[in-house]
């Protein structure tokens, strides 16, 4: 392998991993909001993933 495929597929697998790390992110705030949210009950808004 030559240097410049060398540093394209670090580019590569570091843009592949950035990109999971973003989804991932907005996943978990998604998910926090619509259980936290203005529609949640009151014991949801108690439980510990909201605090």
């Amino acid at each position: 392998m030559s240097r410049r495929q060398t540093w394209a597929t670090l580019a590569v697998i570091l843009l592949c991993g950035g990109i999971l790390v973003l989804f991932t992110d907005v996943e978990l705030n998604l998910v926090r909001w619509v259980n936290c949210g203005p529609l949640s009950t009151g014991a949801e808004e108690r439980s510990e993933v909201c605090r």
